[in-house]
């Protein structure tokens, strides 16, 4: 008697295999690409309850197109500019959820610098060129 799930596994193997040499060098899915995938999938699932029909197609194709962004992301072979669009968007999230801190942006070389919220007027120096600025927290 011989081992039915053994070529099934084989088969798995070989496609594994395939899929990482495939994937070798490309970029793969981050929080941007989750981000831009969930859009998408809530897009597409808000046009199927849409009465009017340009509607329904504007809604679709704005589907495509964020989940065509995401694959674009995931196939990428230049994994440093994804890495840097990843790192941004972290950072615009952790501003957002920062409840306790206000950002300024610096007049004079634009280096953004945070300061405590519900201090009133302060004074702020910057940390790279050392300008002055005066601003309400």
């Amino acid at each position: 008697m011989t081992n039915g799930g053994g070529w099934l596994r084989r088969l798995g193997n070989k496609i594994k295999t395939g899929l990482m040499r495939f994937m070798f060098g490309r970029y793969g899915t981050d929080k941007l690409n989750s981000l831009f995938l969930w859009t998408g999938l809530i897009f597409c699932l808000l046009s199927m309850f849409m009465p009017y029909a340009w509607l329904v197609l504007l809604l679709t194709g704005l589907s495509y197109l964020f989940m065509g962004i995401a694959l674009f992301r995931c196939l990428s072979r230049n994994t440093y500019k994804r890495y840097q669009e990843n790192r941004k968007y972290l950072a615009f999230v952790s501003r957002l959820k920062d409840r306790e801190h206000k950002y300024f942006s610096c007049p004079k070389c634009r280096q953004s610098v945070r300061v405590p919220k519900g201090k009133g007027k302060v004074a702020i120096s910057c940390p790279k060129c050392k300008e002055r600025f005066i601003k309400k927290t």
